[in-house]
């Protein structure tokens, strides 16, 4: 892992493959590591450069008060772009998870001479707040159950891993994976405040998110891909079904057993699904 200074921002990046390949950007969702190890060196032997990064305040990317980022949802799309053309300038797949989502439609909407291909993971076409009447909102049971847990002491790395942990189980994702990745989250954050972000539905839900996108989403010209869980409490499938068929030819690829994450069971569906949307990019 490593940084790069895009859009005057330092983000976190880690890359797999051959910088040569075509390029695959993967914008995290609480940071990178939503982003299975598997999945990114699987897309790297079928002849990708894939490189994942952290969203500001996550991970290793630039960090501001997590109660009043001083940035707007346009800034990260901003990013996006700027980070391709610090990476070699090649239009790139560019994919999105959870919040990271809602970034990628962004960024392909506002600088589409950057990105060749759009996967869209378990996400909407809206920001937070009310919903539109055709999409469904949050599980109340599961989010009940989500925010009624104290806050772990951010300074204690079992914890800080036992809180993910119960958080996924009630999603319905994986704890053990859960954990694990909130382990390695811990140790490559610097500090409490940095934890607080690293839930990122703190510092999201504060973002200045206008204006409302989802109504540009037919004007998405590149292949795109929407994977979605059909299990996924925080958005219901019928938020993919959505942006499917909002997007011209996009194809929706529905994960049965799966929640907010990537299960280990999926990857390789998914890893496929992807390559072949850039097979459609090449013609």
């Amino acid at each position: 892992m490593t940084t790069v200074t895009a859009n005057g921002t330092v983000l976190g990046i880690e890359s797999f493959g051959d910088h040569d390949a075509p390029l695959v950007l993967l914008a995290g969702g609480t940071t990178m590591l939503s982003w299975p190890d598997a999945l990114c060196e699987q897309l790297a032997a079928g002849g990708r450069r894939v490189v994942r990064y952290d969203l500001r305040d996550s991970g290793e990317s630039t960090t501001t008060d997590p109660q009043a980022p001083a940035y707007t949802l346009r800034d990260l799309a901003a990013d996006a772009a700027a980070l391709v053309d610090a990476l070699g300038g090649r239009r790139a797949h560019l994919a999105g998870i959870g919040v990271g989502g809602m970034v990628a439609q962004v960024a392909v909407l506002d600088h589409p001479n950057a990105f060749s291909a759009l996967t869209l993971i378990g996400t909407r076409a809206v920001a937070p707040g009310p919903v539109d009447e055709d999409l469904p909102d949050h599980d109340r049971a599961t989010m009940s159950r989500l925010f009624a847990r104290a806050m772990p002491d951010w300074t204690d790395r079992d914890a800080v891993a036992a809180f993910a942990a119960a958080g996924a189980e009630i999603l319905g994702d994986d704890p053990v994976t859960a954990r694990a990745a909130a382990e390695r989250i811990w140790d490559r954050t610097p500090g409490t405040p940095v934890q607080l972000a690293n839930q990122m539905g703190v510092v999201f839900a504060r973002l200045d998110c206008a204006p409302r996108w989802r109504e540009r989403l037919p004007g998405i010209e590149v292949p795109t891909l929407v994977v979605h869980g059909r299990r996924n409490p925080f958005f219901p499938v019928g938020n993919g079904e959505a942006i499917a068929r909002d997007i011209p030819g996009a194809r929706l690829l529905v994960l049965d057993e799966a929640a907010t994450a990537i299960p280990c069971t999926a990857v390789g569906e998914v890893t496929e699904a992807m390559l072949r949307l850039e097979q459609l990019d090449r013609g």
